[in-house]
């Protein structure tokens, strides 16, 4: 598939969600050249995946945390333990220690499919990951005497 096709697959998948007054997914604009849409989340109010289409893939990427205040270890290490079970997404941590949910596709294998099974996997990875990695790294833990 190129990139261009790719491009009108995602937006048309993307959009009939966005039109469909029974889903939660809203469009969330088109930003240096990435097309973006937000999803109601059961854990936090919304989630926002940004799509990224280059010459041979299709990438995904949401915003989960910032770095950790405390216990960095330990989130960072909870991170790379739910990598382990986490497919087309996983967790990424940037050069300032913020938590992304990265996803990348071959073009070849984009179909409305791909593109549910990332938007599916980012929403679950959230769900299933977001509560923990603020209890560990964002709450105070009183010292026992």
């Amino acid at each position: 598939m190129t990139p261009i096709a790719a491009l009108d697959l995602l937006v048309a998948t993307t959009s009939s969600w966005a039109d469909d007054d029974a889903t939660d997914v809203v469009w969330a604009g088109s930003h240096e050249g990435r097309w973006g849409i937000r999803m109601a989340q059961l854990i936090r109010d919304f989630t926002t995946i940004w799509f990224d289409i280059g010459d041979r893939t299709l990438a995904s990427e949401a915003y989960l945390l910032p770095p950790p205040r405390f216990n960095a270890e330990a989130v960072y290490r909870s991170c790379l333990a739910r990598n382990w079970t986490s497919w087309p997404v996983a967790i990424a941590i940037d050069r300032q220690g913020e938590l992304y949910i990265r996803g990348r596709v071959p073009l070849e294998v984009v179909t409305e499919e791909t593109i549910d099974q990332l938007v599916g996997a980012t929403y679950e990875l959230v769900e299933l990951s977001f509560r923990r990695l603020v209890d560990a790294g964002f709450r105070a833990r009183e010292k026992s005497p």
